[in-house]
């Protein structure tokens, strides 16, 4: 299976989660990510087409796929200036992928343990809630305590 989240760009907080068989297209779940409030979206390249995906409004930032990215010739400036583009797209997308980490450290979870996907996405909803506070421990004004 594959966990999909949208995450707040500022507190790395994650806002929607979306569970899909491992054989689903990352792209396909775009709608379900967005919670009508963004105006810049930053992805990886497995997000790459999403704007025909979904009708929101918002500026897409959609990483290229690490082969072109390979081939790119960084002695032109033009080269550079496009690497340096993806690592600054690549920095702020790390926030996203913090919320993993958490999951995966802090409380354990590196595989499923049940069969199904219904049961599987109740506890990665759980283990998302509790990483979002884990993450905000430190700032008692963002959790309204």
């Amino acid at each position: 299976m594959k966990a999909h989240v949208g995450t707040d760009l500022e507190t790395g907080v994650v806002h929607s989660l979306v569970t899909t068989p491992a054989n689903a297209a990352d792209v396909t779940q775009v709608d379900g990510l967005l919670h009508g409030q963004e105006t810049d979206v930053f992805a990886d390249a497995g997000y790459q087409g999403a704007a025909r995906w979904t009708r929101a409004k918002v500026r897409w930032h959609i990483a290229m796929r690490p082969g072109k990215r390979r081939a790119l010739d960084t002695g032109t400036d033009k080269g550079r200036l496009i690497d340096e583009l993806e690592r600054v797209k690549s920095r702020i997308r790390a926030k996203g992928e913090h919320a993993f980490r958490v999951i995966k450290r802090q409380f354990g979870f590196t595989k499923v343990s049940y069969r199904g996907l219904a049961k599987n996405t109740a506890k990665l909803h759980t283990l998302f809630m509790l990483g979002n506070l884990w993450m905000l421990r430190k700032r008692p004004q963002l959790c309204g305590v």
